[in-house]
């Protein structure tokens, strides 16, 4: 594999943190091809080359996303680092996406015309005036079903590993982190984020990760028990407004 500085054309930090995001339900099957290995030594080694582009385009959900939204934002690579953060964990930038853009994406790009029934497509669509933003946590708890690699519903406790999640470190137990996290729970048929509880992280395989050097009190994200990266504080609260936004939209229909 060539060094990411070969590559200087892509933006490499950008990518190789979607790289993060991606390799856990890569390694699960559920999205994307079979290329978690690669994804993982990508990401783990902080390398760019054309590979890396080429795997991440293959992910049939993920990146139409972030095209749509650096459209939305006129910026021409969906791997920009700000397309990055916005699809997810949120900014500004999904302030810029259209309902008639949103609506077009969800049924011509996501085609969920065929992926979902008309009752739940119903569902779906009417979210979009009610304030939907192409975030990762929409199409996780709206959608209500992977339509990536298994074509299967969603239970509570899948939407709640699938969505982006974040925690406080509060003990190191190598290959494990020990957080602080609110998980989705559903109080009279609504849905919520829960009471604050202890949660193991996973942050190493074969004892290679994502964060180096890890320190109690810091903030990390994680998808499906996987730590991604160290958050600062504005990406905590980006990923918790925009997380808590989907969540109203699932107890408005």
């Amino acid at each position: 594999m060539n060094k990411k500085n070969q590559f200087d054309q892509f933006n490499s930090q950008g990518i190789l943190r979607c790289a993060r995001y991606a390799f856990m339900p890569n390694k699960l099957n559920f999205c994307g091809p079979d290329k978690n290995r690669d994804l993982f030594y990508y990401a783990q080694n902080q390398e760019v080359d054309q590979g890396l582009n080429l795997i991440l385009k293959e992910f049939q959900v993920l990146y139409p996303y972030l095209r749509f939204i650096a459209h939305s934002n006129q910026i021409k690579d969906p791997f920009d680092e700000r397309i990055i953060d916005a699809y997810w964990l949120g900014s500004s930038l999904l302030e810029n996406v259209s309902k008639s853009g949103l609506y077009n994406h969800l049924l011509d790009e996501q085609q969920l015309k065929k992926k979902l029934n008309k009752k739940l497509l119903k569902k779906v669509v009417s979210k979009i005036p009610l304030g939907a933003k192409p975030h990762h946590s929409f199409h996780v708890l709206s959608v209500w079903k992977r339509t990536g690699n298994l074509d299967v519903m969603h239970t509570l406790n899948s939407m709640d590993l699938c969505r982006i999640s974040w925690g406080k470190i509060k003990k190191i137990d190598l290959p494990n982190l020990e957080v602080e996290y609110q998980p989705l729970a559903l109080e009279n048929d609504r849905l919520k984020l829960g009471s604050v509880v202890s949660q193991k992280v996973l942050t190493e395989i074969n004892e290679s990760g994502f964060i180096k050097k890890p320190r109690l009190g810091q903030w990390i994200s994680f998808h499906w028990g996987f730590a991604c990266e160290i958050l600062n504080h504005q990406q905590v609260e980006n990923l918790k407004k925009y997380t808590e936004e989907s969540i109203q939209l699932v107890n408005l229909t």
